[in-house]
């Protein structure tokens, strides 16, 4: 699944080639695509006829504002990509592959595409008359952003102090901090020197501000190389993610640690293939 720098690669490429782009015409061809009330019926009628305005994320979920031809902001789209969704931006008219979701199309035959193999990804209306957070209850249950000032490792500490689950666990678990998944996960534990099975209210005030400032480093890491691409994940122009090749444990089961030679270990915690070093992470 796309985590928060695969996310946030989007919406930069949302950000940087929709600029004025009209929706002129939208064509929904899975109607589980869409998640907010009313279904595609409802959906087309509410986001075709607006431009696409700023785009920002929240987690794992990608916030667009639409603009009405009077320059009026018109409500927003929201998506979260899931384990596959993608957005492609097609220049040219070709015909769409039997995994495309949902076409929003421009006059000029300009259209950005949402592909999406496994077809768990969702897209929801929200009314200027409403909150994004009133209409898409996921986003009202996440955590703080590992990029605010509300994330720190006294945040941390309070939230851990009487939590029995593994920090590998807690780390998965979006109320505890938005948009990480199982890959940074691993690295920014590995980064921290941190065990995954490790119970969240033994870890020490040190291993905590470790572990907040790896998490912020691996991110940034990942962010400018565009994500990490290992099965699915494409930018808008198709591009892999170049993390990936950088990563320190995760999918490297069974292969010498990078800093000490140790043999890497691979086990499954809370139902996720984790990695780690038995060596720098005791």
């Amino acid at each position: 699944m796309p985590e928060l720098p695969e996310v946030e690669t989007v919406r930069k490429g949302l950000e940087k080639l929709l600029n004025n782009f009209y929706i002129e015409k939208i064509e929904v061809l899975k109607d589980r695509s869409i998640a907010s009330i009313g279904g595609s019926r409802s959906f087309i009628f509410n986001i075709k006829n607006n431009y696409f305005g700023g785009w920002e994320r929240r987690g794992k979920y990608l916030i667009g504002s639409l603009i009405s031809k009077n320059k009026i902001r018109n409500g927003y789209i929201v998506v979260h990509l899931r384990m596959t969704g993608q957005f492609k931006l097609i220049e040219k008219q070709i015909e769409p592959c039997s995994y495309t979701r949902v076409r929003f199309l421009e006059k000029s035959g300009r259209e950005l595409r949402f592909v999406d193999i496994r077809n768990f990804g969702q897209m929801w209306h929200v009314p200027s008359t409403q909150s994004v957070e009133e209409v898409v209850s996921g986003i009202k249950r996440l955590g703080p952003e590992p990029f605010s000032a509300d994330f720190t490792s006294c945040y941390l500490e309070e939230y851990f102090k009487k939590k029995t689950r593994s920090i590998k666990s807690a780390l998965l678990d979006q109320e505890t901090v938005a948009g990480v998944g199982n890959i940074y996960a691993d690295e920014s534990l590995f980064d921290a020197g941190i065990n995954p099975k490790t119970e969240c209210k033994n870890l020490k005030s040190p291993e905590l501000k470790r572990l907040c400032n790896s998490l912020v480093k691996i991110l940034n890491i990942s962010i400018g190389e565009g994500g990490t691409t290992f099965s699915d994940f494409r930018d808008l122009e198709g591009i892999n993610g170049n993390y990936g090749g950088q990563a320190w444990v995760y999918r490297r089961g069974g292969k010498n640690c990078k800093r000490c030679g140790e043999k890497i270990l691979r086990e499954k915690i809370c139902g996720r293939s984790t990695h780690w070093c038995p060596n720098c992470q005791k």
